[in-house]
């Protein structure tokens, strides 16, 4: 059996940061590293879920909306994966740091807290959301993102 492409990197080395972890014809994955892995800081679930439904929502309204194929969290708890069709990775970050900055900002309800839109839908907390998109927001802003994995 063939090891995909996510196990051929060690994940010893990843810091927090934005990488592409794989091209497929013109669809791109992100690999939006807001952990460094196997330190034992990880995500929780009502983080990584509160998450998902902010930043799914505002990037699928952003101006790459037409090209984002799909957004979620990694099951290691460390990042979130985004695929996206046919774009620069210039644009894609600015819009990373956009919606992030928009999460950080939101005031209202989280998106999609209600029981017919979730399947968890008492899983979410919009301030855990904001805590971890600004963290995040802060490792991108803090150094060059060079797309690769050092």
């Amino acid at each position: 059996m063939e090891r995909i492409a996510s196990f051929t990197v060690n994940h010893d080395i990843i810091e927090p940061g934005l990488y592409i972890s794989r091209i497929d014809g013109d669809i791109i994955t992100y690999d939006m590293r807001t952990r460094k892995p196997n330190k034992g800081d990880y995500m929780d679930n009502l983080t990584m879920h509160s998450v998902e439904h902010m930043f799914a929502t505002y990037i699928r309204n952003s101006e790459i909306s037409d090209k984002v194929i799909y957004f979620g969290p990694m099951g290691c708890q460390t990042g979130f994966y985004l695929l996206v069709r046919g774009e620069t990775n210039e644009r894609v970050l600015s819009v990373i740091r956009d919606v992030l900055n928009k999460i950080i900002t939101h005031t209202g309800e989280i998106f999609g807290n209600k029981r017919e839109e979730c399947g968890n839908y008492r899983n979410l907390n919009l301030d855990a959301a904001k805590l971890e998109c600004e963290r995040y927001l802060n490792c991108l802003n803090s150094r060059e993102v060079t797309f690769k994995y050092e």
